[in-house]
């Protein structure tokens, strides 16, 4: 597999081929997607909730990003790595943004990284792409702000919402970002923030008519249950099967089955 570059990811929705990314936070991940062909991965901040038991993804602090970032490197060297920067990380002033985003490529080996709008978020983004920094932006259902946004729900059913998630939308194109994440906002808008971009739209719980789709692998392979949003298609259970093999291992020593001869060394 050869890594992806910046222009050859815009040049996928020129040509109409759909982009897909998977979420990775180690090496052994990361390694699985991309023995299954995923080009492009992002170390998303729902790690918080995935893997270290947050409540929301608020709680992700930088130093716990990297670390991720930079395990599913070392697992996935050869794909095009996604950065995403946690909450209060590029919210404060240009420069906190920069360095904090610098980070992600200097320490993690990122190639790029992924910003949720905020009201400032443009400034920011500029500051970014002026560093030569490839960012990815994320409109709609934005999980750092949830609380503003009267929890999980869809965004833009209503016109006034869905007029400004097509302006945040168009405005981080203007601000150089090389790709849009739409979460969770009806099919009709998505349609039409991936007409008028010139980048790649990808997503999440936004329906077909945009340029690529984007899901926490977890929830796609049934290894997370805290919840299961509607947009979310499973494609295993594999909770369930490790719960058995468990399940198993466990009366197998209790019933001094295991080890057997076979496992034993003489």
């Amino acid at each position: 597999m050869k890594k992806p570059t910046v222009g050859q990811i815009i040049q996928k929705k020129k040509q109409g081929e759909p982009i897909v990314i998977l979420t990775a936070y180690d090496a052994l991940w990361a390694s699985l997607l991309r023995d299954s062909g995923v080009e492009i991965i992002l170390v998303g901040d729902s790690v918080g909730m995935v893997l270290l038991g947050y409540e929301t993804t608020t709680s992700v602090t930088m130093e716990e990003m990297i670390h991720h970032a930079k395990a599913s490197r070392r697992g996935a060297p050869e794909a095009f790595l996604i950065g995403d920067m946690p909450f209060g990380s590029y919210h404060q002033t240009p420069q906190q943004s920069v360095a904090n985003a610098f980070r992600f490529i200097r320490e993690a080996g990122c190639d790029a990284v992924k910003i949720e709008w905020h009201s400032r978020v443009v400034e920011m983004v500029q500051a970014m792409v002026t560093a030569g920094i490839a960012v990815m932006g994320h409109v709609g259902l934005t999980p750092q702000t949830v609380s503003q946004l009267a929890g999980y729900k869809v965004q833009g059913r209503d016109p006034g919402r869905a007029k400004e998630i097509l302006e945040g939308a168009m405005a981080l194109e203007k601000a150089g970002c090389f790709s849009v994440v739409l979460e969770c906002i009806p099919e009709q808008l998505a349609a039409e923030i991936t007409r008028k971009l010139q980048v790649p739209t990808i997503g999440i719980g936004a329906g077909s008519e945009v340029d690529g789709q984007i899901l926490v692998t977890q929830d796609l392979l049934g290894l997370f249950n805290r919840f299961v949003p509607r947009f979310v298609k499973r494609y295993a259970n594999l909770r369930e099967e490790a719960v058995k093999a468990i399940q198993t291992f466990r009366q197998e020593v209790e019933e001094k089955k295991f080890p057997s001869k076979e496992h034993v060394f003489t």
